[in-house]
C-alpha cells in the first residue's frame, strides 16, 4: 500500500529534520535557492493566470504545481524547516542543537530570498521589456499587491499587524500540512494529491507566505509599487516569518509529534486474550 501510517510518517518528519541540520552549507544554500526560485515562478504564473482570466480561483488551483515540483526535487523552503527541524531537536537527535537549528534556518532564509529575488528581477525585465516601458498589466497588479499588503496593513496600526500575523500563522499551518501530507504516501501521485489541497487553500485565501512574499514585494518595488523597503520588512516580511514559524511548528509539527511520536498512555488497558470471558 502507498499510504504511510501517522506514527511512521512522523518518524520520517523527525528524520528529515535531522538530515537538514546535518546537510552541508553548500547543499543547503543550493536547495534553498532553487526552492525560492521555483516557488517565485509559480507565484508569477498564478498572478498571470488570475489577471488574464479574471478568475482568482483558477490561479490558486494552478499555483501548487510549483510547490509540488520543488518538494519532489528535494529542495527546501523556510516554512518547511520551521516545522521539521525543531522536531529533531526535541527528539534529541545526535548533532542537533539550538545553534545548528538556527544555522539551518538562516541559510535556508538566505537561499530562499536569493532565489526569489533573482526571479523577481527576471520577471520585472519581462514585464517592462528590459525596463524600457511601464510595467504591463500583470506587473501593475504585482505592484498593487505589494502596496495593499504593506501600507494597507499599516493603515490599521496594531489591528493591521495582528491581521498580518494571523494570516501568516494560518498560511504555514496549511503549507506545513502539505509538506507532511506528502510523507503520507510512497507514490508520486499520492504525494501530489496530498500536497495540492492545503497549498491551493492558502494561496486563494490570501494568507501570508514569507517566501512567496520574497518574490512579490521586491517585484513590486522594481515595478513602481507605492511602498518602501522598510514598509516591506516591517509591515510584511518580518511578521510573516514569525507567524509562519508559529503556525507550522505549533499546529503541525508539535501536534503530530505529541500525539504520534510521544503518544499518551491509553486510558483503558486493552484486555489480554486470556482475560476475556468466553461467551456461552
Amino acid at each position: 500500500m502507498s499510504y504511510v501510517m501517522p506514527a511512521d510518517f512522523v518518524t520520517k518528519m523527525i528524520d528529515a529534520g535531522a538530515a537538514k541540520v546535518a546537510m552541508s552549507t553548500r547543499d543547503t544554500l543550493i536547495r534553498a535557492f532553487m526552492a525560492g526560485a521555483i516557488l517565485a515562478l509559480a507565484a508569477a504564473f498564478a498572478v498571470t493566470v488570475t489577471v488574464r482570466t479574471g478568475e482568482p480561483l483558477l490561479g490558486a488551483v494552478l499555483f501548487p504545481v510549483g510547490f509540488c515540483l520543488l518538494y519532489l526535487l528535494g529542495f527546501d523552503l523556510l516554512t518547511g524547516v520551521f516545522t521539521l527541524v525543531p522536531l529533531a531537536l526535541i527528539d534529541r537527535r545526535p548533532g542537533v542543537t539550538v545553534r545548528s537549528m538556527l544555522r539551518n534556518w538562516g541559510l535556508v532564509f538566505a537561499g530562499n530570498f536569493a532565489g526569489a529575488f533573482v526571479v523577481a528581477v527576471l520577471m520585472a525585465i519581462i514585464f517592462t521589456y528590459g525596463f524600457s516601458l511601464p510595467p504591463d498589466e500583470v506587473g501593475r497588479q504585482i505592484g498593487e499587491i505589494g502596496e495593499g499588503r504593506t501600507v494597507g496593513y499599516a493603515e490599521f496600526g496594531a489591528a493591521g499587524m495582528l491581521t498580518l500575523f494571523v494570516r501568516a500563522v494560518l498560511c504555514n499551518w496549511m503549507v506545513s500540512t502539505g509538506v507532511v501530507a506528502a510523507m503520507m504516501s510512497t507514490s508520486v501521485s499520492g504525494k501530489v494529491i496530498a500536497m495540492w489541497m492545503p497549498i491551493m487553500l492558502f494561496f486563494y485565501m490570501g494568507f501570508e507566505h514569507s517566501i512567496v512574499n520574497m518574490f512579490l514585494f521586491p517585484s513590486g518595488l522594481l515595478l513602481g509599487g507605492g511602498f518602501s523597503v522598510m514598509d516591506y520588512l516591517v509591515w510584511n516580511e518580518i511578521p510573516t516569518v514569525l507567524g509562519n514559524l508559529v503556525g507550522g511548528l505549533t499546529f503541525v509539527g508539535l501536534t503530530l509529534y505529541a500525539t504520534h511520536a510521544r503518544t499518551g498512555a491509553p486510558r483503558i488497558r486493552p484486555a489480554a486474550q486470556e482475560d476475556r470471558v468466553p461467551v456461552a
